[in-house]
């Protein structure tokens, strides 16, 4: 049974990724997010098959630097211990340290571009575009500033 990675930070990023959940039972999944007063809850839910990172946000400029360097280590853990097959992340920075560590370890990386974004590039698309194996995006038009991606339409 292949291993599947579903990793995205909290909020509206996560609630797409759970989008995804059912296809949960067809994979020896995974679940990675921000952990938070909305998210500690899932750990009843989902025992084993979920972790967490810092969370933390561009809009703490003196602690963000550190929760990222102590992300990317939690993510090298996380990765050895999971050693998915597949990284399938609907973003934003909390998915970009493992999505990296996954490539150079052999994984296959999946990213759903926001629902969010109808004409910009996101800053974690920007960064995944190039290390992806499918890139999908959410609008048509977001085809024309990602010409590679695959429109998947709305997640929702």
């Amino acid at each position: 049974m292949k291993k599947v990675l579903f990793i995205s930070s909290t909020g509206g990023h996560f609630n797409e990724l759970m989008q995804l959940e059912s296809m949960f039972e067809k994979y020896d999944y995974h679940i990675i997010t921000e952990k938070t007063k909305t998210s500690k809850h899932l750990k009843k839910k989902y025992r084993d098959k979920i972790d967490f990172l810092i969370y933390g946000t561009k809009s703490h400029p003196l602690t963000y630097p550190f929760k990222l360097i102590a992300n990317c280590f939690k993510s090298a853990y996380f990765y050895l211990k999971v050693h998915p097959d597949y990284i399938i992340t609907t973003g934003t920075h909390t998915a970009g340290p493992i999505c990296c560590i996954g490539k150079i370890m052999g994984s296959r990386i999946i990213y759903i571009e926001t629902f969010a974004n109808i004409h910009t590039k996101t800053a974690t698309g920007k960064l995944l575009y190039p290390i992806s194996d499918l890139f999908i995006v959410q609008w048509k038009d977001m085809t024309k500033l990602y010409k590679d991606a695959k429109y998947g339409g709305w997640i929702y």
